[in-house]
């Protein structure tokens, strides 16, 4: 088993992923739609980036209310970082250095 990493915010392990080792905790976890801001901090990244992979298509999100502010499923977002660390273990079996694969 893996160990995880307790935050308040996000999902996270420690070692390689393993399918049902990422697990949620408490905070944002328990919540089933998240703001941009909270997936940024789920994946470490800011908040223009989490923005273009919303308009992009890559991570599925919703526009909500008057003023249309984006939501995310939790499952979706699961989803994505599921569908991330397949694509980096493809990389990395074919030799693709990731740093050049980062990009898309």
């Amino acid at each position: 088993m893996i160990p995880l990493v307790s935050h308040w915010c996000c999902w996270y392990t420690t070692g390689a992923y393993r399918g049902s080792a990422v697990r949620k905790v408490s905070g944002v976890g328990d919540k089933r739609f998240l703001t941009l801001v909270d997936v940024a901090e789920v994946l470490n990244i800011s908040s223009s980036q989490t923005y273009a992979l919303v308009r992009s298509g890559e991570l599925p999100a919703i526009q909500i209310g008057g003023r249309g502010q984006w939501r995310v499923e939790s499952q979706q977002l699961e989803d994505y970082i599921s569908r991330a660390y397949r694509k980096s273990a493809a990389a990395v079996r074919q030799g693709i250095p990731l740093e050049e694969n980062a990009g898309s």
